[in-house]
Order: C-alpha cells, then structure tokens, then sequence
C-alpha cells in the first residue's frame, strides 16, 4: 500500500496528489507480470526463474506485450517449465505453440532463440539461474550484463527479469527499468527506483514499478491522473 502523504521514508516526501496518484495505479494496476504468468517467485525455485526468463525473452521479440503473456503461458501449458523439459522439445513443437499464441511472423526465430538461450542457461548455470543470481553477487550492473549474454535477451528483456525477480532476489531493490521510469515521468512521480521506493512499503514495490509499465502499456497514464485529480 502506499504510504501516508507527507510521511518522509527516508528518501521522499509523497504529496497529497502524488498519493492520489499511487493509490490509482496500484488499485488499477498493481499486479506484477509474474503473478499473471502464474509463477510464484518468492519460492526462489529453479523452474519459476526459468520461466520469468522464457517470458523476458518473448517479450524482446517485436510482438505486443499481451501477446508474450499468452505466448509464456503456452510454453507452460505445454509442459516447457525447465530447462530439461525445454530441451527435450522439438524445435517444430515450439514454433507451432508460438504461432498459435500470436507469434505469426516471428515464431520459427523465437522458437530458435528460446533453444539457443536455453543451452547456453544449462552450459554456463546448469539450468539454475540461482547461480547467476550468485555470480552478479547484489550487483544490478553485472546482473544485467549476465542477462544480456543469453541470445535474444536485449536491455529490455534484462530490465523486465530484474523489475519482476526483485521479489525474490531482495539485495536488487530497488529496481526500475525505463518503461516503469518513463510512465513515473509521465504521472509526475520520482524519476528514481530509490525515490519510487519511498512511495510504498517495501513488499509492495514490485507490484509499483509493474503497475507503472501496465499503465504505460494501456496509455492510460492521463486517465489516472484525472481520476487523482477528481478524488481531491
């Protein structure tokens, strides 16, 4: 929940309207992607970690972003929810399961990165991102470039791991990436994960920097701030 306007959290004093704001977004918003997906990472579990990373890869791809939800869901759904169980699959199965999911024009493409970031996950982790997790040792720098050596992960993909797995790996929050940063902008909220952090207890703000991204996904951020506005 958010925390009292004017209430100073050791990093920011929330304005009434900024409050207004917060209490919005969250009631509209606040639900990480990771929830959606149906994954509990706070289990810290090898197979919910490999399937944030399924997702942060499909969300790289030139595709809408409901349409790499459904296409994380159907690897899932398939059975696809390890590295193990990914790399026993055949290469067909996976680019008929994307293209049923909405990956029309690019689901053969991303039917070969998935095997490729998945070979590489086994060859260098052993298909336990855990390890990753201790090799960037609390640093979101080395954490991010790790992330970017898997083939189709990109800066976007390495910010939406990060922005979810702050659940479960505490010593990275706070952290925003620049879809949560550019929709703070635009509702007139802190332009930094620490000052983002201040507006929230500490176990909501992966929620906070997931309804930012949603609310910058649906373009509703003028809407929100109308409706902060109407509940003065």
């Amino acid at each position: 929940m958010a925390v009292s306007p004017g209430l100073h959290s050791g990093v920011f004093v929330m304005s009434e309207k900024q409050y207004r704001i917060v209490s919005a977004l969250m009631k509209r918003h606040g639900r990480t992607f990771a929830a959606e997906l149906g994954v509990d990472l706070k289990r810290n579990t090898p197979s919910p970690l490999f399937r944030l990373l399924c997702f942060s890869l499909l969300t790289s791809a030139p595709v809408q972003a409901d349409i790499a939800m459904k296409g994380a869901i159907a690897l899932g759904r398939a059975g696809w929810t390890t590295p193990g169980k990914l790399a026993d699959s055949r290469w067909e199965a996976r680019a008929k399961t994307l293209n049923e999911a909405g990956y029309a024009r690019v689901d053969e493409k991303t039917a070969t990165q998935l095997d490729e970031m998945n070979r590489q996950l086994l060859d260098d982790y052993h298909g336990d991102l855990r390890r990753l997790r201790e090799h960037a040792d609390g640093d979101v720098a080395r954490a991010q470039k790790a992330l970017k050596r898997f083939k189709g992960i990109g800066e976007t993909g390495a910010g939406i791991f990060l922005r979810e797995v702050q659940r479960a790996w505490p010593e990275f929050q706070p952290f925003a990436d620049r879809a949560a940063l550019k929709a703070a902008d635009k509702l007139e909220l802190p332009g930094s994960a620490e000052e983002l952090a201040g507006l929230v207890d500490r176990a909501d703000y992966p929620r906070l920097v997931a309804a930012l991204v949603r609310a910058q996904l649906a373009r509703d951020t003028d809407e929100l701030r109308r409706a902060a506005d109407s509940s003065a």
